[in-house]
């Protein structure tokens, strides 16, 4: 009864995260991009700081390395993150779909950073093929032109591949840091760290809440986005993380993007390409051959205790 109930959280958050995507590009045809993405973390914040107002004894961060710890989180998980993210799906070139896959990247990229930041990880031969394979896909997904690339989506495309990389970066970065805080209590200080710098981009670049148009449509993505893909997906994200471990639960990363591509289809009409699904396979392969010895090891635990 417990796998299933696994099995089912797991498939809740891949379509949780997945659809997000569909719901990003949704709420763009109504809000300025970086904006958009304050917003999503101005409502989750609160969400995030009363739920751990009420589970944690003390929520909020006291040291130092606390304090790195959610700074770390608020500049690169949640800020820059969805900054790259949210310019690069203002462009049509950029569907669910595309964008989704360029995220998953993002488990192959941590291997690599932590390979600069991490002295214990080491990336062997048959691990850098994989890492070949991953940049495969995204080179398979933007199709960049030699003669014209800044044509043809594919400076967006980059702008959502520097999301993956952030989300990568900040993902090692808090690793290195010697401190224990609550995860729940981590997520939303940088939720209110990471709103507050989108908010300070979103008035660099001229963005304006002028520019907002609000419908019930901008109300729906935005809400959807807030509570069900940014709240609720970390709490059952984390619940899955202390259950599963972080092998099984980082596969959640190659599952959503099918999920992306549904929804991209069923709700905004958008088309799912050939590209797209062998970018998808390079970049899973790629990930199968970085992680095979952490997978080796999980599916040996997994038969041992079954």
């Amino acid at each position: 009864m417990r796998s299933y109930r696994n099995l089912l959280l797991f498939l809740l958050l891949a379509t949780l995260w997945g659809s997000a995507f569909m719901a990003i590009n949704a709420g763009l045809e109504y809000f300025p991009p970086v904006l958009f993405a304050a917003f999503r973390y101005d409502v989750a914040a609160v969400v995030m700081l009363g739920y751990a107002a009420l589970i944690v004894d003390d929520p909020i961060p006291r040291t130092r390395g606390e304090w790195t710890l959610v700074a770390i989180g608020g500049v690169l998980l949640i800020a820059a993150y969805h900054v790259f993210l949210f310019i690069g799906e203002s462009d049509p070139h950029v569907t669910s779909a595309v964008a989704a896959v360029l995220v998953s990247l993002s488990p192959v990229l941590t291997t690599v950073f932590a390979r600069g930041f991490l002295p214990e990880e080491r990336l062997t031969i048959v691990g850098t093929v994989g890492l070949l394979f991953g940049l495969g896909g995204v080179i398979v997904l933007t199709n960049p032109d030699p003669g014209s690339l800044l044509g043809d989506g594919a400076v967006p495309k980059l702008l959502v591949f520097l999301a993956a990389a952030s989300f990568a970066l900040g993902t090692v970065l808090t690793r290195t840091v010697d401190a224990q805080l609550p995860i729940e209590t981590m997520e939303a200080w940088s939720m209110l760290i990471g709103a507050a710098i989108m908010h300070i981009v979103s008035i660099g670049l001229g963005e304006s809440v002028g520019d907002v148009v609000w419908s019930s449509e901008a109300i729906l993505a935005l809400g959807y986005l807030s509570i069900a893909a940014s709240a609720i997906g970390f709490l059952v994200f984390f619940d899955l993380l202390e259950r599963l471990g972080p092998i099984e639960i980082n596969l959640v990363s190659y599952v959503a993007p099918v999920f992306a591509a549904l929804s991209g289809w069923v709700f905004l009409d958008e088309i799912i390409t050939i590209a797209t699904v062998l970018g998808f396979l390079l970049i899973f392969c790629g990930f199968l051959l970085v992680k095979r010895e952490a997978i080796r090891a999980e599916i040996v635990r997994y038969r041992s205790t079954g």
